[in-house]
């Protein structure tokens, strides 16, 4: 392994040499390539990690991997109340999330390191955590081979492979395999998922299958909250259309507006899964020429029939309105977002058929009224005007939406318990 790592930072200075004017071009262009760079070269400054406790780190990518922990997070603090919890981030956005929600329950979120070995050491230093938890399945060889030669145990957990990054992964897998055995634990989310990573190189007795942290989300505010957010936004009978992606607000739009016109007390609140795309959108929303507004604007819809959700962090607590939801990036070969923070709240929902990030949790929405996928404006439509006009069918989905998660808790117990008996 110390061979391997070797070579392998030879290879990532070539490559960072030969990319540089890219990367800095990228730099240049993009704020968000520059978020956290001193930070992720391994230059930290602490001032609330207390001396003498025992720290937890846990790794989250980006939005999806933060909101997936946020119960764990929580969990976590009730269960180790005076330990140091660090929450790193890669991404701006994760970073922005990750304050907003989990401010209050960790003692400091960063951003991770760049996988070089400097970079590493200095983080391992600076941060000492007794054990390391990286969501889902974020393979950093030399971060796992600097921490586990440091006796600090790192579990890969949440994890999942899907068929299409299995084939790549596969293809490489004497590559993966000494890194997937410095793992002190893989815990994956389902059986298939813990068999791929096994085939991949993974030592059989380090997998195991948790579940999914998914399923153990709760609603994010409460009842008198809800009932807050309803008078400032006044809405009828809503329909959210959520992390939607270019090419797809065309689509929901138009199906929209197909069903206004048989069911005019309908209204719309969308949410582009970019912010860069904001603009874009309210070009496609003014074409419509139906009455909008933003959120930002804290527009309500007394006057409105579409409102652009373009504010952050605010998407799971306006599912509690919603008559049902389309979830986005599910018309786009991107495969798909989280269904469940809709379902949460008692609401259905609709999909495009392209949904391989969520493969496995669709496929349990899907045996019930919980979620449907369509392949087609037309379906789309339909399926609506289905969910909006038959009262029975309506009321059964909203039940199977709620008993989604009766019947598949537990991923947090399963990782707290993996805590109580590793630190």
């Amino acid at each position: 392994m110390f061979w391997f790592c070797l070579l392998y930072n030879i290879f990532l200075i070539i490559l960072a040499v030969i990319l540089f004017p890219l990367i800095a071009a990228a730099f240049i262009l993009q704020p968000k390539f520059r978020a956290g760079f001193f930070q992720k070269l391994g230059f930290y400054k602490f001032k609330n990690l207390k001396k003498g406790e025992k720290t937890i780190l846990f790794h989250a990518v980006s939005v999806g991997e933060t909101n997936a922990l946020e119960a764990l997070i929580k969990r976590t603090r009730t269960e180790f109340p005076e330990a140091n919890i660090i929450l790193t981030t890669t991404t701006k956005t994760g970073q922005e999330i990750a304050n907003k929600k989990l401010k209050d329950y960790v003692t400091e979120i960063i951003y991770f390191p760049y996988d070089f070995a400097f970079s590493v050491f200095s983080f391992l230093e600076k941060t000492r955590p007794d054990i390391i938890f990286i969501a889902e399945t974020e393979i950093w060889p030399d971060f796992v081979y600097i921490a586990s030669s440091r006796n600090i145990p790192v579990y890969i957990i949440n994890g999942r492979i899907s068929p299409h990054s299995y084939k790549g992964y596969k293809r490489f897998s004497v590559l993966f395999k000494p890194v997937l055995n410095r793992y002190k634990g893989i815990l994956m989310q389902t059986e298939s998922d813990a068999e791929r990573i096994k085939n991949i190189g993974a030592k059989p007795d380090i997998v195991k299958c948790m579940g999914n942290l998914k399923f153990d989300i709760s609603p994010n505010i409460d009842n008198e909250a809800v009932e807050k957010l309803q008078q400032e936004l006044k809405p009828s009978r809503l329909i959210i259309a959520a992390s939607t992606h270019k090419g797809e607000d065309e689509i929901i739009l138009e199906a929209f507006c197909k069903v206004k016109k048989e069911i005019p007390d309908t209204k719309l609140m969308i949410a582009p899964r970019h912010p860069e795309r904001y603009s874009q959108v309210e070009d496609l929303i003014k074409n419509t020429g139906l009455s909008y507004g933003k959120r930002s604007h804290n527009d309500d819809f007394t006057e409105k029939d579409i409102i652009m959700l373009d504010t952050m962090g605010e998407l799971m607590k306006m599912f509690s309105l919603c008559e049902f939801a389309f979830i986005g990036g599910s018309f786009s070969s991107t495969g798909g977002h989280n269904p469940l923070e809709a379902n949460i709240w008692g609401k259905p929902v609709l999909s495009g058929s392209c949904v391989f990030n969520f493969k496995d949790i669709y496929a349990i929405l899907t045996k019930t009224k919980a979620a449907k996928l369509v392949s087609t404006e037309e379906e789309l439509v339909s399926a609506m005007k289905h969910l909006l006009s038959d009262y029975e069918y309506y009321t059964a989905a909203c039940k199977d939406a709620l008993k989604i998660f009766d019947d598949n808790r537990g991923a947090v117990d399963f990782v707290i318990n993996t805590l109580k008996n590793g630190i």
